[in-house]
């Protein structure tokens, strides 16, 4: 197996783990031990969720496996595999956040106004998924599918502003049912995933991305 596919991984498992011994720390001051399985299920889910993601882009750039094994049904079932996993990061966050409801010391609708100004982002970012960028993109046709790297990075919609429409934005997802919740637990959950897709950009789609694309 090509050395590529672990490239920057140890580096990836290095801040995983900080990032693991931060949010314990926290957890033990901030988790109500009814949320506590709810917290650990939402934050092992990540983790899987961005394992599945490194371990089949990486296959398939480097080794070229799902589609020797699979032919073009790789992708489907790489992709089945991140919605699955994606809806059951988000959906673990609201139980987590409804399990947790009322901890945070804060008036409830200023965090309600915070969460709709986070919402705003989101539905343009899906948007301009949905319009300009394609789903099968943002989920990594392009490790798939050579097709697609003849394709120049889109700057229409939300990517006028950034590259990293997904990551940026995207991910502020992840707070909202934190904040209209009012939620210590999942807001704590909501930070891990949001700096934990962070150190999956760096780790791994970065490298990728100059890989297929050169830039």
């Amino acid at each position: 197996m090509s050395r590529l596919v672990f490239e920057r991984q140890g580096l990836h498992l290095l801040l995983l783990c900080s990032l693991l011994a931060v949010v314990g720390i926290l957890a033990s001051r901030w988790v109500r031990e009814s949320a506590e399985k709810w917290f650990w299920a939402a934050i092992a889910v990540a983790v899987l969720h961005q394992g599945w993601v490194w371990l089949c882009w990486r296959l398939e750039l480097h080794e070229g496996l799902l589609g020797r094994w699979f032919g073009p049904t790789g992708f489907k079932l790489y992709a089945a595999g991140f919605a699955l996993l994606a809806i059951t990061r988000v959906g673990l966050l609201i139980c987590l956040a409804l399990a947790d409801q009322g901890t945070v010391p804060v008036e409830g609708r200023l965090l309600d106004v915070l969460a709709t100004l986070l919402l705003a982002p989101v539905v343009y970012l899906f948007y301009s998924v949905a319009r300009y960028f394609t789903f099968q993109r943002a989920v990594g046709a392009d490790h798939f599918d050579r097709a697609y790297r003849l394709k120049p990075l889109e700057n229409r919609g939300i990517f006028r502003f950034t590259r990293n429409g997904m990551y940026t934005f995207g991910l502020l997802l992840v707070w909202l049912p934190g904040l209209y919740a009012s939620s210590q637990a999942a807001l704590l959950a909501a930070a891990f995933n949001h700096t934990y897709i962070w150190v999956h950009y760096f780790c791994t789609e970065r490298p990728d991305m100059k890989r297929i694309y050169g830039a």
